[in-house]
């Protein structure tokens, strides 16, 4: 093998041996981290994060950004909770709008896609930069959080909904098989599907598939809906393990996201990248965080870990493409 497949050959798999040479060390310095248990709870864990960086990464393979998956997480979670719990009482009517546990979810899952809607209306009409649409968004949606939870948990759910992040199917954890799902939902669209070709286009280069006749506006808004539609996912998966809508919820989720997408290969710049790179890469952030709680490391040094592994992971992608 020259020199050149050699490189082509490790740029390739350069995730897959991180995350092997990860876990050789995770379960030398802890003989927690291979077991069984602990190894269901990393699933389970990075089962949210796998779900909101399948959006972002169509977000990215577009060559845009989603700062507000984490907000919107939070409340497309809290309103589930809320309409679950609570209903809607109109004291003015003396009317109750009461809603069952498939109404609930359905509710949220519109207004995840709603939010992230909006976020592709503002880019693509007002031609606001994704960076500061997506962070006004963040804010927004934190915002409507707190007015909808008054600063407080929404709890005690239900069995029924609790069974979503908590069951087991066929002796695997039930956010696993959403989260694998979603995984293949979205390989098809961007392997199999007029989408994602139109997707990888307009992150390679967006003036050629405009004169190409692609609609660009449409294909952003598509994109910028699945990934509210993933977030508020996420979302219900988090507060129906922890049995309570949060306010707080979703905070730095976003940054696990962008790392997730960047470190499983997809370029900020847009037009390569693969879910199951994706993938990949949140599973390294899952094992990682996973081995710092383990570790007992300061949460305030896991923060540090976190922003210098995003930090080498964009160097190698540069450096990666100034050789290819």
């Amino acid at each position: 093998m020259d020199l050149a497949n050699y490189r082509t050959s490790l740029v390739k798999f350069q995730s897959l041996i991180a995350l092997v040479l990860l876990c050789i060390v995770l379960s030398i310095v802890s003989d927690k981290f291979l077991t069984v248990d602990n190894t269901w709870n990393v699933m389970r864990q990075i089962s949210v994060n796998i779900c909101i960086s399948v959006g972002m990464t169509l977000v990215i393979l577009i060559a845009g950004i989603d700062l507000s998956v984490g907000s919107v997480l939070a409340l497309c979670g809290a309103i589930t909770a809320g309409l679950l719990k609570n209903g809607i009482p109109i004291q003015s009517s003396n009317l109750y709008i009461g809603f069952t546990l498939l109404g609930a979810i359905l509710v949220g899952l519109i207004v995840g896609s709603l939010l992230g809607l909006f976020n592709g209306w503002t880019i693509t009409r007002f031609k606001v930069p994704p960076f500061v649409a997506t962070l006004a968004m963040l804010t927004i949606a934190r915002g409507l959080t707190m007015l909808w939870t008054k600063g407080f948990p929404i709890s005690n759910l239900g069995d029924s909904f609790d069974y979503i992040g908590t069951g087991w199917f066929l002796g695997i954890p039930l956010p696993v098989w959403i989260s694998g799902i979603v995984v293949i939902i979205a390989v098809v669209i961007t392997k199999k599907t007029v989408l994602g070709r139109y997707i990888y286009a307009i992150g390679g280069n967006e003036s050629a598939s405009k004169l190409s006749g692609i609609n660009i506006n449409k294909v952003k808004l598509t994109v910028y809906a699945i990934a509210g539609l993933l977030a508020a996912i996420g979302g219900i998966l988090v507060t129906s393990r922890l049995d309570s809508a949060q306010p707080n919820a979703g905070i730095s989720y976003e940054l696990d996201s962008i790392a997730a997408v960047v470190i499983g290969g997809t370029s900020l710049s847009g037009g390569r990248g693969t879910i199951m790179g994706t993938v990949l890469g949140a599973v390294i952030i899952g094992v990682l965080n996973n081995g710092l709680v383990l570790m007992n490391v300061s949460p305030f040094w896991q923060q540090v870990v976190k922003g210098a592994v995003i930090l080498l992971a964009v160097m190698i992608d540069k450096a990666n493409s100034k050789n290819e």
